[in-house]
């Protein structure tokens, strides 16, 4: 069987969305998968940053992370996106990397691309499902083909119960309020399953 090659694509200001990115990174590599993990540009200004130690301290930690392109889009046969809520929608920075394909989906290159989403915010109703669902209407455009993790196995339950891509709420003391371990990287395996099915 052919490995799936998989891009994990994230945005993340202090932490929470980076470490969904490497379950997923995990997971996908105990399916087989051949993983590029990738962080999108960030656009935020250096002063705004600068003014919140857990932003700055992840932009330090992190600075050696490669940034998403579209050769990765273009190498992937599945990709896992992760990115935290902003008003029920994607992070701009996310917008912005998905909004530069047009290149990309102009050619047909993001044609049958398995797709997952995974999300972040700070309360239990602050846009998870809307941010994933937002999401996924770009990828409706990019003819991808959206894997949910639906209810395809009992550990989501634990982790929220989200059937369209794990999210988790970041308490105020910046750590994860439900434990998505298992459910991030049983999302990653599922979507390398279906991956591999369609790539052959």
């Amino acid at each position: 069987m052919t490995s799936v090659k998989l891009a994990i694509i994230y945005y993340s200001s202090t932490g929470t969305n980076y470490q969904l990115a490497q379950w997923a990174e995990q997971g996908a590599k105990e399916a087989g998968a051949e993983v590029r993990l990738r962080k999108v540009h960030e656009l935020a200004p250096e002063a705004a940053i600068a003014q919140n130690a857990g932003w700055k301290a992840h932009v330090e930690a992190t600075k050696d992370v490669q940034e998403a392109s579209s050769e990765d889009i273009e190498w992937a046969d599945a990709i896992i996106f992760s990115t935290p809520t902003r008003f029920g929608n994607v992070a701009s920075q996310m917008k912005q990397f998905l909004d530069t394909q047009g290149g990309l989906w102009a050619s047909g290159k993001t044609v049958n691309k398995v797709v997952s989403a995974m999300t972040a915010a700070s309360n239990p109703h602050g846009g998870h499902e809307a941010t994933i669902l937002a999401l996924y209407t770009s990828m409706m455009h990019w003819g991808a083909i959206i894997v949910p993790p639906g209810y395809t196995d009992q550990v989501l339950f634990s982790a929220g119960g989200n059937p369209y891509g794990t999210s988790v709420t970041q308490g105020q003391d910046g750590k994860m309020v439900e434990d998505v371990e298992a459910a991030v990287k049983h999302q990653a395996k599922r979507t390398i399953e279906i991956a591999s099915k369609i790539v052959g």
